[in-house]
């Protein structure tokens, strides 16, 4: 008796998929079989129309099949200050423009708008997942939930008053308020986001710390960006910001760095014995003259490093291809190595290294049966990307987010032949130009 076919919510066949588990592996005409929220089945595209019965199945015929990039480090809504302060080093750029800046037009609306605007053009560029850290969470997350988007949204903390919150512990109490109303979110989550360490107090570290350990939450911070933050916690505290955060008992796998450029080996080796993350940001870093992140002694290390975009503000695009890209060239640079950092390891920097990042590699990060189907599609049938001799190569060094075609979160169709299904075009453009008025007054 020949045997009935399993029922599937969909199907999707691929000239290629590249699962990232098991690593440096591409396959060829295979299909993701997925049901309900989840991937039930990564097999050759014959065994699966033999197998199974599909609602819907998605042909792509010309395309690679990538799990669903994770932006480990942005500021989303800023998306709205993109390319009003370029050509300045860090320290110039938030005390002369980005701050005073803010603190005259951020506010609830501002940054709804601005997430709305930034997770669009992420969405487009086959990220499906954001780990944020902005002012007003709960506007962020409204943003990220109409998206239908996947996000950790920072609570911020800083120790000066904004138009957001007053003092550390206002900050505090209104983040938590906000997790607290979205606990139950099966795709918004939330991090304690502390600024940095010269923005942010030893009594305030260690409150943020006792709460990480109190709720199991993750800690999301920006540390040792340049090398004037290093000398000014040498004069300060008598030591550098990672030695700091240690004696407060800050560091552990739920702590999670953005950055990370001027680490000494020594600093290395505390970062992997104490399992923490490391958010890359290339392109933010080489625009602020910030520096180049060690990032393959980091790897060598143990390190999970993943890629982030930082703000549209500092970048200007919140564009994880051109991170991927960017990382590999840079670490080839740095370390007169060729073979630093390879394509298939940029993609894992950029799916499932972040997933390990963020403590979601169970859930999210590579093409796998019981993960979400989290999955982005990328074209390869242009002039500019022919011809294919490697798929994986091709999406580090060749193709961009423009080729990306189709975009799934948990099994939900967000993106089809390069289109926002759920989303107007029309209206984001019209809010940007909105707060464009506005900001030049």
């Amino acid at each position: 008796m020949e045997q009935a076919a399993e029922h599937l919510d969909l199907l999707i066949e691929a000239r290629w998929v590249i699962p990232v588990e098991p690593a440096n592996t591409t396959l060829e005409h295979h299909a993701v079989a997925i049901r309900g929220e989840h991937i039930v089945a990564v097999l050759p595209i014959s065994e699966a129309r033999m197998r199974f019965s599909a609602a819907q199945t998605v042909s792509l015929p010309d395309h690679v099949l990538i799990p669903g990039l994770i932006n480990l480090h942005a500021h989303t809504a800023m998306s709205l200050l993109r390319g009003i302060a370029d050509d300045l080093p860090l320290m110039r750029w938030l005390n002369e423009s980005i701050w005073p800046t803010e603190n005259k037009h951020v506010s609830e609306r501002f940054v709804f708008d601005g997430t709305l605007l930034g997770g669009a053009e992420m969405l487009r560029g086959g990220v499906t997942c954001v780990s944020d850290m902005y002012f007003y969470p709960e506007a962020s997350a409204r943003a990220y939930e109409q998206l239908g988007m996947r996000a950790v949204v920072g609570m911020t903390v800083i120790d000066f008053p904004t138009s957001y919150a007053s003092d550390a512990e206002d900050y505090l109490s209104k983040g938590l308020l906000v997790r607290d109303n979205w606990l139950d979110h099966p795709r918004i989550s939330f991090s304690l986001a502390p600024h940095a360490p010269y923005t942010v107090s030893d009594s305030t570290w260690e409150r943020i710390g006792s709460l990480a350990q109190e709720l199991d939450i993750l800690v999301h911070t920006h540390v040792q960006e340049t090398a004037d933050e290093v000398l000014q916690s040498l004069e300060k505290h008598g030591v550098r910001p990672l030695t700091r955060l240690e004696s407060l008992g800050l560091l552990g796998p739920n702590l999670l760095i953005a950055h990370a450029v001027h680490v000494t080996p020594e600093e290395i080796r505390m970062l992997a014995s104490n399992n923490v993350g490391v958010a890359h940001n290339p392109t933010s870093n080489m625009k602020l003259a910030s520096g180049a992140a060690p990032v393959s002694q980091m790897i060598a290390a143990g390190i999970h490093v993943g890629l982030g975009s930082d703000g549209a503000a500092s970048n200007n695009r919140l564009d994880i291809f051109q991170e991927m890209r960017m990382a590999s060239l840079l670490a080839k640079h740095s370390n007169a190595d060729a073979g630093a950092l390879p394509a298939h390891k940029a993609l894992q920097m950029a799916t499932l290294d972040a997933a390990h990042a963020l403590g979601m590699q169970d859930t999210i990060g590579s093409l796998s049966p019981g993960k979400k189907a989290d999955i982005a599609a990328v074209a390869l049938d242009t002039l500019e990307t022919a011809p294919v001799f490697d798929p994986a190569s091709h999406l580090v060094y060749v193709a961009g987010r423009e080729h990306v075609s189709h975009v799934w979160i948990g099994g939900r169709n967000l993106m089809q032949e390069k289109v926002l299904l759920h989303n107007d075009n029309k209206e984001l453009l019209r809010i940007s130009r909105l707060w464009q008025n506005s900001l030049k007054n």
